[in-house]
């Protein structure tokens, strides 16, 4: 099993440095893999209505017998903004997942074109003072809607989860969170479906510390001080990818790495964006 350090958000609430995507692992293959990811050290499991699987990730956080070890995420649907919708959209998460808390509850993209995404944030702030909610934060946003949100509400959303990967590194954003103490959070930190883990650069920095490229991207991540939430349903594949701890990459790799930059790869509706 891999120890995966964790860092302090700013409600004073504890979260891990590298946790697991579950989009598409639904069914009883979805719940067994969600059960050899814990099994294996994960202890940030990161689900959403839309990926239809809040209920097979209730059940593995069920089967696991660590409840309170675990940190589990869900988020607002844009089809579901406003403040009466969240409310009502919270208690059917619990009800999906069979818990009594949402560890951190996101809004899932800030589905500007409605513009209610201050009510929604609201209501998420209120579902924390009655206990249903550890943590709110967002997914999606950028320094504009985090400075609104911030100003309208006078609350600081633990987490901003947005892409993020060697191609699309976020400097900007990242340096805002860091000012404002957001955690940044990477979707795709794998940039899915691209010649990311053949480029050059990362082979070089892989084979220096004798890691996988994999490896070397996710703890490339973790040294710009990102939690990335890579997706396996292999157990070996996921000890690979949670396994990143153990070395640490100079200041000239992580430039290196960054250096591929080229803009962001993902252009569909971030409500159904995917985690790898």
């Amino acid at each position: 099993m891999v120890t995966i350090p964790t860092v302090t958000l700013n409600d004073g609430a504890t979260f891990p440095e590298l946790g697991l995507g579950t989009y598409n692992l639904r069914g009883d293959d979805g719940t067994a893999a969600i059960v050899s990811a814990i099994e294996n050290g994960y202890r940030l499991i990161d689900t959403a209505v839309n990926y239809e699987n809040e209920t097979e990730v209730g059940e593995a956080v069920r089967r696991s017998g660590i409840r309170d070890e675990l940190l589990v995420t869900t988020k607002v649907p844009g089809r579901e903004h406003g403040y009466k919708e969240t409310i009502q959209s919270a208690h059917g998460s619990l009800e999906r997942l069979g818990l009594d808390r949402i560890d951190l509850y996101l809004i899932h993209w800030p589905n500007p074109s409605v513009n209610r995404y201050v009510e929604t944030f609201q209501a998420m702030t209120d579902l924390r003072a009655e206990g249903l909610v550890t943590s709110v934060g967002v997914s999606n946003f950028t320094e504009a809607m985090l400075t609104r949100l911030i100003d309208e509400t006078g609350v600081t959303p633990a987490v901003n989860q947005v892409e993020l990967h060697p191609y699309f590194p976020q400097d900007a954003l990242r340096a805002f969170h860091a000012a404002h103490g957001i955690r940044t959070e990477s979707w795709s930190p794998l940039a899915r479906r691209s010649e990311l883990l053949t480029e050059q650069v990362i082979a070089d920095v892989a084979s220096a510390h004798g890691v996988t490229p994999t490896q070397a991207v996710l703890r490339w991540h973790t040294q710009l001080g990102s939690t990335p939430i890579p997706k396996s349903a292999t157990p070996a594949r996921q000890v690979e990818n949670a396994d990143v701890f153990g070395f640490t990459l100079t200041d000239a790799e992580v430039t290196a790495i960054s250096s591929l930059e080229r803009g962001r790869l993902w252009d569909g509706d971030p409500d159904t964006h995917e985690e790898m």
